[in-house]
């Protein structure tokens, strides 16, 4: 399958603690730098599973930016629709984690994503139209994420990565679309949805935006929820043993779904995503090898 994944790539800076964390002290533990972002990570995802990937980012000219280049050409990922601006600042992740693997907090600087306007995007969707399946994370400003909800023809996942940006989504999906425009599916977790004025907890009945034809809800330990056709189907959470960092297993997670494809039963595309995020859970990096498995 080929997919086109629209986003941001960044570098991840992960500290976790060694023991319980201590707020407002100074704590023992490890600190790791990696390749992140929500849409590399998922375009990485993907290309372990077997797709062509092509990646449509922005990317610093600093040496993190550098960095993060070389390694999503060496992980498969083609750059050809990405672009690299003098001057910027790479993207940058700093997530705090818990022992248990859990996220505590983090800081995210990703000013540059800021430069993927709908211009910028306008200039690619020709050739973003010609893949199977296209992801988007909301990263990208409210305006490119409504002329992608608008123009899209294939399938088209979106991650809301953080309850303050799915605000950029909600705007977005109010976007007028074209004729022939493919359907919208969308990953979230239970905050995010609120934001977006949903209310995954229901269990019948539940209206969602029109333009969205599949709403995923990850609930953590509590499992994955799917909203589609106004019914709620529930999943629980897969057993998953030594659990190291829970960043980038959302990330995962979407990858399985998308990989899945479009027409997939909601347990299939429920079972792979999890599977995928399983991984990611069990690994330090933001992305686990051991998904290429599951191919």
């Amino acid at each position: 399958m080929k997919v086109c994944v629209i986003g941001g790539a960044n570098v991840d800076i992960c500290a976790t603690s060694a023991g319980p964390f201590v707020a407002g002290d100074s704590n023992p533990g490890n600190v790791r730098m990696s390749p992140g972002g929500v849409g590399r990570n998922i375009a990485h995802n993907l290309a372990l599973l077997g797709d062509k990937v092509k990646l449509v980012t922005i990317f610093g000219d600093d040496s993190l930016g550098r960095m993060l280049r070389e390694s999503c050409r060496a992980a498969g990922l083609n750059l050809r629709l990405s672009q690299v601006v003098p001057g910027a600042r790479n993207a940058c992740f700093v997530s705090l984690n818990g022992c248990d693997g859990e996220l505590l907090g983090g800081v995210a600087d990703m000013a540059v994503t800021g430069l993927m306007t709908p211009e910028w995007l306008e200039a690619r969707l020709e050739e973003i139209n010609e893949a199977d399946a296209v992801v988007a994370d909301t990263n990208l400003p409210a305006d490119t994420l409504s002329l992608l909800v608008g123009g899209c023809i294939p399938p088209l996942y979106i991650d809301a990565v953080s309850s303050a940006k799915s605000l950029r989504l909600r705007e977005a999906l109010l976007a007028p679309r074209l004729p022939g425009a493919g359907p919208i599916s969308i990953k979230c977790n239970r905050l995010e949805a609120e934001m977006l004025g949903l209310k995954p907890h229901e269990t019948e009945g539940v209206s969602i935006p029109s333009a969205i034809s599949r709403l995923y809800v990850s609930l953590g330990s509590e499992g994955l929820q799917i909203v589609e056709d106004g019914t709620v189907s529930s999943f629980p959470a897969l057993p998953v043993t030594g659990i190291v960092s829970a960043t980038g297993a959302g990330d995962a997670l979407l990858a399985g779904i998308v990989h899945a494809g479009p027409d997939a039963p909601a347990a299939d595309a429920a079972l792979l995503g999890q599977k995928c995020a399983g991984f990611a859970m069990q690994s330090p990096e933001a992305v686990s090898d051991a998904v290429r498995t599951l191919a």
